[in-house]
């Protein structure tokens, strides 16, 4: 029987190997779909409830969705800072505890929205409030990503890396099933006139639970490989100076992490947010715009359970289509794929709102599902892809920075922009803006190099 350097027979090492990585990827899908379920309850509040209970009675309709979603935007102003500064500790002390860290802020966050007092019972207090909530939100996003990609990406064999890295993005449609179950479920339960004063608390107060995942990450996980292998090196490196009489590392300055990641990969961190913009304005419009347009009285006038009945069926056909995207980029390369799936998003774009204004309900779920399903094709692979772009010491900062950039960019605005341009040109140009963002995204795909075999492990960008 083969054995391995300890002895170990090979066979029962690889299956170790097989659980434990096994066992990571299904912790950052359980930490990131109870994520996500909180920051997108905010999307679908953001639509529904928060026009009414955070601002003026007399407020027009419109004055205050666009009211509403620009509170929705600070969430997102707030994720590059959050990146900076999770993604400094993440590179500086590990990856895990700087997860169980943003886990922790998004729980108490948004359990505090379900608690907040409405317009009429504190007045101007409560959108100020709930703005500050909302910036908290986005601290606690801006680190989450990076932390759980990561975790399952340095984890993951070579040859697997897409594929499991697809674990941690499929928390995104995950959180919005588990979002629109919970609003589902409150409005079916309780009346229109007390789920309009206090039913949509109960979403929100129910992310008590992510203190618990956070719980479970500290207790059973370990951090990274490839972080492991990064402070082994350094601690080799004090050594070997101490008996050589040079000052130690430790003792030196310390260039920060995310000053270094910008100083190295520049063009690679713009680029990298400019290819997250197809995924960002697709989703956002899907998830927080097209609930708006489809269940306002200026909109379609469509019962508020339908349309959310059609996006959850839309997000759970997503996210075999996230794996499947993602493996077959392990097979076939990052890119490739993620180029095909910005041009179905924006090519959908043409078609969404004219499969909406049927208000059929099969066809409106065929609107939804094709846009999700577009953007699937690039999401799956974005964990393996970005992580790949960048060295272990600034591979935190690189990334989340420039996922979180992409996502001002693209995802901050897109539910105000689309209701905008819905209001002043009309809903089909809300169509050409899905399709500019697309053909941003091809664009930088394509100024890209192919990170298909990288090796994780590398330690200076010499190695890359």
């Amino acid at each position: 029987m083969e054995t391995t350097a300890t002895g170990q027979p090979a066979e029962i090492t690889q299956k170790q190997a097989d659980r434990n990585i096994r066992k990571v990827a299904l912790t950052a899908l359980a930490g990131t779909s109870i994520e996500w379920y909180d920051f997108f309850l905010y999307g679908t509040a953001a639509a529904l409830i928060f026009p009414t209970a955070f601002f003026p009675a007399d407020m027009p309709p419109f004055v205050a969705l666009i009211a509403s979603f620009s509170t929705f935007a600070i969430g997102f102003l707030a994720r590059p800072l959050g990146g900076i500064i999770f993604g400094h500790f993440g590179d500086s002390v590990g990856r895990k505890k700087v997860l169980v860290i943003a886990l922790l802020l998004m729980g108490v966050a948004t359990t505090a929205i379900g608690l907040l007092p409405t317009y009429q019972m504190i007045g101007i207090a409560a959108p100020l409030a709930l703005v500050l909530l909302r910036f908290v939100q986005g601290l606690a996003i801006g680190g989450q990503w990076g932390g759980a990609t990561l975790l399952v990406t340095e984890s993951a064999p070579p040859a697997k890396r897409g594929y499991y890295g697809a674990y941690a993005q499929a928390g995104a449609p995950a959180g919005v099933i588990l979002a629109n179950l919970a609003f589902l479920a409150v409005s079916n339960l309780i009346p229109e006139p007390a789920f309009s004063v206090w039913g949509w608390r109960i979403p929100f107060l129910a992310s008590a639970i992510l203190i618990g995942i956070s719980i479970y990450v500290q207790v059973h996980l370990e951090d990274t490989p490839a972080f492991k292998a990064l402070e082994k090196a350094k601690q080799l490196e004090r050594e070997q100076a101490a008996k050589s009489g040079i000052p130690t590392p430790k003792k030196a300055p310390k260039r920060s992490p995310i000053l270094e990641a910008i100083r190295l990969y520049p063009a690679r961190i713009m680029l990298a947010a400019c290819a997250f913009l197809s995924i960002q304005v697709s989703f956002y419009i899907l998830v927080a715009f097209v609930v708006a347009y489809g269940a306002s009285k200026a909109g379609l006038g469509l019962d508020r359970n339908l349309v959310l009945s059609a996006l959850l069926i839309g997000s759970a056909i997503q996210i075999p289509i996230q794996f499947f995207a993602a493996s077959l980029s392990d097979k076939l390369g990052r890119k490739g794929i993620f180029i095909v799936g910005a041009i179905l998003s924006g090519a959908w774009g043409f078609v969404l709102f004219p499969l909406l204004g049927t208000k059929d309900f099969l066809w409106i779920t065929v609107g939804i599902t094709g846009g999700l399903a577009g953007m699937a094709l690039q999401y799956g692979p974005q964990a393996a892809f970005f992580s790949e772009l960048f060295s272990t010491h600034v591979r935190y900062s690189g990334a989340s920075l420039g996922y979180q950039i992409g996502a001002i960019l693209g995802g901050a605005l897109a539910p105000l922009i689309a209701t905008m341009l819905w209001e002043t040109y009309g809903i089909e140009y809300v169509g050409y803006y899905i399709a500019l963002a697309a053909a941003l995204t091809v664009f930088a795909v394509l100024a890209l190099s192919e990170t298909k075999g990288t090796d994780m492990n590398a330690l200076h960008p010499s190695q890359k």
